[in-house]
């Protein structure tokens, strides 16, 4: 569906004053970064939303990614990989150069990007995917491990630049434990700060309110920019 301007401002203007409410009750020097999920919505709308200011956008599949950067080439948006990434698509994600890649779940993952990354030349940034909820459904490293697992990735592969870490909230109505997922994330990047993670990226259209309050500096927000 292809929304108005008018009825975009409004959303997204609304989603900047929930963010700046729940930023500062955090810290007045608390920054969040707003990424669109522009997996649901048209070309129009995102060209639209560029606009009115909003810049990073991020897609969940390689193949749909490639096609909004083309289209889209003529205007200077910052593109993020947010889905899982399969092995067999590692290659054309390298070639699309995007700004940062949130899902690597796993040491081999990283492995494998890495030995694709060499053999390019090239290097890309990314965000360790904590399964913090400990949900069968959700990919990502325990957050008993993730520490080790991002020293790790750091150590043996020279290509992959780690951020930081991202999770995805516990998958239920219950906001204790969503609130759970978020802290128990937010404390492994306290920790990990220390080797250089700027971004704990934490939150989505649900949620993001609570996630900011967690500490998170990143969120990925969709259906409530197209609604």
């Amino acid at each position: 569906m292809i929304l108005d301007k008018e009825q975009l401002r409004r959303n997204l203007d609304e989603v900047i004053w929930n963010i700046e409410e729940a930023r500062i009750a955090v810290s007045e020097h608390h920054i969040v970064k707003l990424v669109t999920v522009a997996k649901y919505t048209e070309m129009e709308n995102i060209a639209t939303l560029y606009e009115l200011g909003q810049r990073a956008f991020g897609e969940n599949q390689v193949q749909q990614l490639k096609e909004r950067m083309t289209e889209l080439e003529a205007l200077p948006l910052e593109w993020h990989m947010i889905g899982s990434l399969q092995k067999n698509k590692i290659n054309n994600l390298i070639d699309l150069r995007p700004s940062l890649m949130h899902s690597l779940e796993s040491i081999e993952l990283a492995t494998e990007l890495n030995k694709k990354l060499e053999a390019k030349g090239s290097k890309m940034h990314c965000l360790l995917q904590i399964n913090a909820a400990k949900e069968e459904s959700k990919s990502g490293v325990s957050s008993e491990e993730a520490f080790d697992i991002y020293q790790q990735i750091k150590e043996s592969c020279p290509n992959i630049t780690l951020k930081g870490v991202m999770t995805i909230g516990a998958h239920t109505e219950d906001i204790k434990r969503i609130q759970q997922s978020f802290e128990t994330t937010h404390s492994i990047y306290e920790k990990l700060e220390k080797e250089g993670a700027t971004i704990c990226s934490m939150g989505m259209s649900s949620d993001y309110k609570l996630a900011i309050k967690c500490g998170s500096n990143l969120i990925r927000v969709g259906s409530a920019l197209f609604k």
